[in-house]
């Protein structure tokens, strides 16, 4: 076998058992008695040691390895006070599995900063640093909590198309495709289609792609990012805020306890978040006495968002936007059209969520589709499905690759997309 256990599942208890590791060497450092080398798996690093006189010459030439080679050891385990770990490896046989015949781009362990740019063009090597690894390792966990938390309240999975005929949120950011005599977009969101299920009697969430032909080159911005979305009938917005607020708190909890070593790796501090509900006009009087410059009827850029934080704390839920910088399908309020029930949720200062209760009346999506200029024929399949008995009903979107930025620490959300789509970024 190429490999018995992972790094992570060794002990100081396993003293004297016989083990077979696979990985990547991480260093190697050599004197005239001893060699050791640190092998390195997806769950950390083991040191390896070769002593002269204990192992075979072939065994101490075997491991005088370049970095990133990628090696099984066989080999026991030996408990010792001295190793970082508690215990090391005294090899039998070490076999490189694939001669490096390339040089590695960048220095793996750190000890040599290397650009963004330069890791990304080369990501299949940038997944082997521990910060890179540790970041995806979080990804999973959000991913899974996500689904299981939302699972175990009663919703259930389902996929939308990739490919539609018509803008989802009535932008013009769209990436055009060749669809045989049709005109298509890339969607940019699911959001019309888990309005259907819905109608069709369903409770959706899903995890899927979604494409934004914007050109914005910011450190929080990607053309291609993934939704982790649900759709609820028969409820209202401050149903689905007190879902999002919960679904939030689990998967923080989750990433805390699930991935300390993970955190560790990154050096991020991870609080609960308890979640504070304010309305947009509380926001904008909140900023405005703080000094900042806005005024009502105006959105959120992301400099207000970073003093959203400052003013009201590191988990906020803002709710009743102006309907006119809403998207076209958010419910107005029934006192007061000029307000929605919409809502976004800001999480250390930046925006991970963004939600509302829809318009479920067929003559009011008619109304608001021309209010923003958009031609109502082009909807017909979406507002058609509305005259055949749609229920109030109301949803959010969280973007999988902003949480984990916020909660990783992660400066850029590049380093939060495994193969990273952006203006200029189209490979690997």
């Amino acid at each position: 076998m190429l490999r018995t256990h992972y790094v992570n599942e060794i002990t100081s208890d396993m003293d004297g058992k016989e083990v077979t590791l696979a990985g990547w060497v991480h260093e190697v450092r050599e004197t005239a008695k001893i060699t050791f080398l640190i092998l390195r798996d997806r769950t950390g690093t083991v040191q390896v040691i070769g002593k002269k006189g204990d192992v075979d010459d072939s065994i101490l030439k075997a491991m005088s390895l370049p970095k990133e080679s990628v090696i099984s050891v066989k080999g026991r385990v030996k408990a010792s006070k001295e190793a970082k770990k508690g215990y090391e490896i005294i090899p039998t046989v070490v076999t490189n599995l694939n001669p490096i015949s390339a040089p590695i781009p960048f220095e793996v362990t750190g000890k040599v900063p290397a650009e963004i740019d330069v890791r990304l063009d080369n990501r299949y090597v940038d997944i082997r640093r521990m910060e890179t690894s540790a970041i995806f390792n979080i990804e999973s966990t959000i991913l899974n909590t996500f689904m299981s938390t939302l699972t175990k309240k009663g919703f259930q999975q389902i996929r939308t198309p990739c490919i539609i005929a018509e803008s989802s949120e009535g932008g013009s950011d769209l990436f055009p495709v060749a669809y045989f005599e049709k005109s298509a977009y890339l969607a940019q969101s699911p959001q019309l289609y888990k309005q259907l299920a819905v109608i069709g009697g369903l409770n959706p969430v899903m995890i899927m792609p979604v494409f934004r032909a914007e050109k914005s080159n910011t450190t929080s911005h990607l053309t291609e990012v993934t939704q982790m979305d649900i759709e609820m009938g028969f409820a209202d917005a401050d149903d689905v805020i007190k879902i999002l607020v919960d679904t939030v708190k689990h998967i923080v909890t989750a990433v805390k306890e699930e991935n300390k070593v993970d955190l560790e790796t990154l050096g991020a501090k991870l609080d609960i978040p308890e979640a504070k509900i304010v309305t947009y006009e509380q926001v904008i009087k909140g900023l405005q006495k703080k000094g900042h410059k806005i005024e009502m009827g105006h959105d959120f850029s992301k400099e207000h968002e970073k003093a959203v934080q400052e003013v009201f704390g590191d988990a906020v839920v803002i709710k009743d936007y102006p309907t006119a910088i809403r998207a076209f399908y958010s419910m107005p309020k029934k006192d007061d059209p000029e307000y929605s029930n919409s809502f976004d949720y800001i999480y250390k200062g930046l925006e991970i969520s963004s939600g509302a209760q829809r318009i479920h009346d067929p003559e009011m999506l008619i109304e608001a589709l021309k209010k923003r200029k958009l031609n109502p024929k082009a909807f017909e399949f979406y507002i058609n499905a509305f005259r055949c008995g749609a229920p109030p009903h109301a949803g959010w979107s969280v973007g999988l690759e902003r949480l984990a930025m916020q909660i990783t620490g992660a400066k850029n959300i590049r380093e939060c997309a495994l193969f990273p789509r952006d203006r200029k970024r189209l490979t690997p």
